[in-house]
């Protein structure tokens, strides 16, 4: 139920902004065309304000009413959240294409396995404020195991969805890739989570999803090739990116951040056209996983 309940939310969001402005005779036109009413009836307008306001609660976004225009969404909101553009740019895309069978084998995605299927479900407990009860499948462990799990926020990193949330098991939050998940269960009590945490702020000194206890910001250099070069700035690895040198041979960016393994895969991933230039631990750790790399071809 928590699954079919957060797909309606996406396809309410997507339909009022697509449209800018709309009534309820139309909005309930729209749903009864709509491949996710499966008993084809029409939308009372109390499932409506439900979900009108579970979207503001999950995702901070106002389905405002205009007596002569009808039903919006402010454009602002849509446009100052990154979360906001990601679900417009893909769930909306997802749910277009689903009504158009036509276009199914013309536009290609990649998988997103984690998304299925307790993402929705995990999003809820969050919005609710409860703690859960996680059964997950670790790589290290032979059969999952069940533990209580107080979740701090949700994260997605090339392709995949993870959960940051405290466990008894640690004194830190940690890491869990939502694909490992074998079973969810909501809690009937509070989760236990600092009033001053921001998700936003806990990853910045980060690249990805690795975080850990230990580890300082430092500052980083990396030499790219100018073929490589326009990669970087159109998707700069990190918030604190800054080009700090250009020739028509290379660049030089600098980053402020704590190089975790993730962070190291990164710059591994873009073969001999980026170089470690600082500090000097990094580059010897690069070069060291380049030598072994060489070593296994032999």
């Amino acid at each position: 139920m928590a699954k079919n309940s957060f797909s309606r939310y996406i396809w309410l969001i997507d339909l009022i902004n697509r449209r800018g402005y709309i009534k309820m005779a139309e909005i309930n036109e729209a749903w009864l065309r709509c491949t996710l009413n499966d008993e084809h009836k029409d939308m009372p307008e109390r499932t409506f304000f439900n979900h009108r306001d579970a979207i503001s609660e999950i995702f901070g976004l106002d389905i405002e009413y205009d007596r002569e225009l009808g039903y919006h969404i402010p454009t602002s909101q849509m446009n100052d959240s990154g979360a906001r553009s990601w679900l417009l740019q893909s769930l909306s895309i997802n749910n277009v294409i689903n009504e158009s069978s036509s276009l199914r084998d013309k536009i290609l995605f990649e998988s997103v396995p984690s998304a299925i299927p307790f993402l929705g479900e995990i999003i809820n407990i969050i919005r609710d404020g409860n703690a859960m009860n996680l059964t997950y499948q670790s790589y290290r462990n032979k059969e999952p195991y069940t533990f209580e799990a107080h979740p701090y926020c949700l994260k997605m990193f090339k392709q995949r969805w993870y959960l940051l949330a405290k466990t008894p098991k640690y004194d830190y939050p940690t890491i869990y890739s939502l694909d490992r998940i074998v079973d969810v269960e909501e809690l009937d009590i509070k989760a236990e989570i600092p009033k001053d945490f921001k998700a936003d702020e806990y990853f910045s000194q980060f690249y990805g999803i690795v975080t850990g206890v230990d580890g300082t910001p430092e500052e980083v250099k990396l030499k790219v090739l100018a073929m490589r070069a326009n990669y970087f700035r159109d998707l700069p690895l990190h918030h604190s990116q800054e080009e700090i040198k250009k020739t028509d041979d290379y660049s030089v960016f600098k980053y402020f951040i704590v190089p975790t393994p993730d962070f190291v895969e990164e710059i591994l991933s873009h073969g001999d056209t980026v170089v470690v230039m600082k500090p000097k631990w990094l580059a010897d750790e690069v070069k060291d996983i380049a030598s072994n790399m060489i070593n296994n071809y032999k």
